[in-house]
């Protein structure tokens, strides 16, 4: 098998390529395709291209948010690590993840629920613009629907990617029927189904930033 040659800084628009080549004649919303592509990029998982829901126009609206200077919440380090801080940065925003907070741990055990609800009870006690980026748990996602409901918390965007078994359909159908069911209109990129992932999360985050250079 002949190796492709491709220089290290032309690795990734190489693949994107690719990927551009294997969607054939599939036809993708200019509006959400780099999102799409780049969640596949992460993954090498074409079925992205057919699960990710948006709202309408929640791409635009979430870089408007982020030129607005709203920071990101995500459910794990890994996801937190993985989304460009610097760019962010350069907005006004930075990146949150409170699930190895010490005040986090407690009001999980005296509550006697997960550090994932806890970290977004602590989410919304923040007073700024917020984008929410769930790769991970499904209560934090359960959560955040239930925080929105109250009328504690009004996210610019939610990135509700959970990846798993146990209730993971069920949090993001909460999201995707929160306008028809509540009347809250809140913009979401949701990945319907199993599928998901912290890396996932981070993908579209960047694909928000890269896009707005």
């Amino acid at each position: 098998m002949e190796l492709e040659q491709v220089k290290p800084q032309e690795i990734e628009k190489r693949s994107f390529e690719i990927i551009t080549e294997l969607l054939g004649e599939k036809k993708l919303d200019p509006e959400n395709a780099l999102v799409i592509k780049r969640a596949i990029h992460t993954t090498a998982d074409f079925d992205y291209a057919d699960h990710l829901k948006f709202s309408p126009h929640a791409v635009k609206m979430g870089m408007e948010a982020i030129r607005q200077g709203a920071s990101i919440v995500t459910d794990t380090n890994m996801g937190k690590a993985g989304i460009n801080k610097k760019k962010l940065a350069r907005y006004g925003g930075q990146v949150y993840c409170f699930m190895a907070d010490e005040d986090v741990a407690a009001m999980a055990k005296q509550n006697g629920t997960t550090r994932a609800v806890a970290s977004m009870d602590k989410a919304a006690s923040l007073k700024q613009d917020l984008i929410f980026a769930v790769g991970n748990a499904p209560t934090a996602l359960i959560r955040l629907y239930e925080l929105i409901c109250e009328g504690r918390i009004a996210p610019r965007l939610i990135i509700g990617v959970p990846v798993g078994f146990v209730n993971v359909i069920q949090s993001k159908e909460l999201i995707l029927n929160l306008e028809k069911e509540m009347g809250i209109r809140v913009p979401y990129i949701i990945a319907e189904g199993r599928k998901g992932g912290s890396n996932v999360a981070a993908a579209i985050c960047n694909a928000l930033l890269y896009q707005m250079e």
